[in-house]
C-alpha cells in the first residue's frame, strides 16, 4: 500500500527535486514546530502532517493524535495519507526503534536506526565509538571526585548531566543519576566554550550546519538546575566556516565512518556537543536528532530547501547538497512554566502571542494546548521566542521585545541569552 512512497525514494537523488513530497513530522515541541515552519517553505512540499503536533504546527499542516511510540498507528497514518518522508524530532522514538519499523514498511525516514541511535541512547556506547574513531573526548574517571561531571548513561531529557565543582555536589549527583536508572558515568570536568554542531548524514556523507550555543541552566548566569535548554543563539562568534569544516572532519566524519564500519550506518542528524578547550575541541556528548532549542535559532538562518536536504539524506545521497547559513543572526528565548523543571504548572492561559509575532519575531510552540479555544500551557518549556537581525545584538533585542508582549503568568525565562555572544561579536 506504500508503493507511491517507495517510488518517490527509488528515483536517483538528483531527480528528487522533481517529486512533491508528503511529510509526517513526529513530535510536539518547539523543535518540531521550527522544522514544520521551515519545511512548509519548500516548493517540494505536497502535504504536511504531524503526530501528535501542537497548536502552532496545526496552523501549518494537519495534526493527528497519535503517540510517537504507536507504531501501528503511525503506519496506518502513513498508509492513509501516502506519506513519503517521516522526520523524527525527539530522541525517544529513535532509540526505541520506530525508524526501523517505518523503513521496513517502505517509508523513508530522516532519523537513525535503533542501533545507530545508541550514540545518544547510551553514553557508554558513545564513548566506545569515540575511542574506536580516535575522536577526542572527556576522559573517564573511576570515581566521582570533584571537580568532575556525573552523567546518567541513558536518556534523561537533557537533565542527566551534573557539573560538580564540590564534593558534596558530586555525591548528590551520583544519587540523582542513579535515580534516573542505568549506569552512572563520571568524566573529567572540561573548561572552555560549549557549542553545538549539527550535521546531516546519509550513512556515509556529512553536511555540517552552522553552529549554535545553548543555555542549559534555568537561571541567569548559568545558575539553578539543568533543563532541556532555556535558549540558544546562532551564529557562534568564536567559530568561522573553516572552523566548522575542521570540526566536522575531526568529529562527525570519523564517527559516521565508524558506525558504518560496525554495520549500523547513521542516517539523520548527528549533533555533537563540543567543548572548545585550550587543548583543542573535546566531545561532551552526541545526540541523534536536531537539538532543542538550538534548532529554533538555526533554521531561521538557513538558506536553501531543508525538505530537499532531508529527503536526500533519507534516500542515502547527500552528494551536492549544501545548506548555507545566511548573514542573519537568531536568538531563541524559552518561556517555561512556573515550577519547571521539577513540577511545571499546566493549564495556564497564555495571551499576546499574536501581538508578539507582529513584532517580527517567530513564536514556536513547545508545550501548549488549546482548551475551549484558549491557548494554555501543557508542558515545561512552553514557548520559544526567536528574534532575527543583522547581528546577534539586533536579534536579541527583537526576541526580548517580543517576550514582553506575551502574557503568561508565572513564566520563567532567562534575561541573559546570547549576552556573551553580543560581547564577543562586539
Amino acid at each position: 500500500m506504500l508503493y507511491r512512497a517507495r517510488q518517490v525514494f527509488e528515483t536517483p537523488a538528483r531527480d528528487l527535486k522533481l517529486a512533491l513530497v508528503k511529510v509526517l513530522i513526529l513530535g510536539s515541541g518547539g523543535r518540531e514546530h521550527a522544522l514544520a515552519w521551515k519545511i512548509a517553505q519548500s516548493e517540494r512540499l505536497d502535504e504536511l502532517h504531524a503526530a501528535p503536533g501542537n497548536p502552532g504546527i496545526a496552523k501549518l499542516g494537519r495534526c493527528h493524535p497519535i503517540r510517537m511510540d504507536d507504531v501501528e498507528g503511525l503506519l496506518g497514518l502513513c498508509r492513509q495519507h501516502e506519506i513519503h518522508l517521516v522526520v523524527v524530532g525527539p530522541e525517544s522514538p529513535l532509540v526505541a526503534g520506530v525508524a526501523d519499523e517505518l523503513r521496513r514498511a517502505g517509508v523513508a525516514v530522516f532519523g537513525p536506526s535503533k542501533a545507530a541511535a545508541q550514540i545518544e541512547g547510551s553514553k557508554t556506547f558513545a564513548k566506545e565509538v569515540l575511542a574506536a574513531a580516535n575522536v577526542p573526548t572527556a576522559a573517564r574517571r573511576d570515581e566521582a571526585r570533584a571537580p568532575c561531571v556525573v552523567k546518567a548513561d541513558g536518556l534523561a531529557a537533557g537533565k542527566g548531566v551534573f557539573v560538580c565543582r564540590a564534593q558534596d555536589d558530586a555525591d548528590a549527583a551520583v544519587e540523582r543519576a542513579r535515580m534516573l536508572g542505568g549506569d552512572v558515568i563520571v568524566e573529567e570536568l572540561l573548561e572552555g566554550e560549549e557549542v553545538s554542531l549539527f550535521a546531516l548524514c546519509d550513512g556515509q556523507r556529512v553536511v555540517p550546519l552552522s553552529p549554535a550555543q545553548d543555555f542549559k541552566r534555568l537561571q541567569d548566569g548559568d545558575e539553578g538546575p539543568n533543563t532541556g535548554g532555556m535558549g540558544s543563539y546562532s551564529p557562534v562568534p568564536m567559530l568561522s566556516e573553516d572552523d566548522v569544516e575542521e570540526l566536522a572532519g575531526l568529529v562527525h566524519r570519523p564517527v559516521i565512518a565508524e558506525l558504518a564500519r560496525r554495520g549500523t550506518p547513521f542516517v539523520g542528524l548527528l549533533y555533537a556537543g563540543l567543548m572548545l578547550t585550550d587543548a583543542g575541541p573535546r566531545v561532551l556528548e552526541f545526540n541523534c536528532r536536531f537539538g532543542d532549542p538550538e534548532t529554533q535559532a538555526l533554521l531561521p538562518r538557513l538558506e536553501g530547501d531543508l525538505l530537499e536536504a532531508l529527503a536526500a539524506a533519507a534516500h542515502g545521497d547527500l552528494s551536492g547538497v549544501a545548506l548555507e547559513a545566511g548573514p542573519t543572526a537568531a536568538v531563541a528565548v524559552v518561556l517555561a512554566a512556573g515550577g519547571y523543571p521539577d513540577d511545571p504548572e499546566s493549564g495556564i492561559a497564555i495571551g499576546g502571542v499574536e501581538v508578539a509575532g507582529a513584532t517580527g519575531a517567530l513564536i514556536f510552540h513547545a508545550g501548549t494546548a488549546l482548551r475551549h479555544g484558549e491557548l494554555v500551557s501543557a508542558g515545561g518549556r512552553v514557548l520559544n521566542v526567536v528574534g532575527t537581525g543583522g547581528s546577534v545584538s539586533e536579534a536579541r533585542e527583537q526576541a526580548y521585545a517580543a517576550v514582553e508582549q506575551i502574557d503568561f503568568p508565572g513564566a520563567q525565562f532567562r534575561t541573559d541569552i546570547a549576552a556573551k555572544g553580543v560581547h564577543v561579536a562586539g
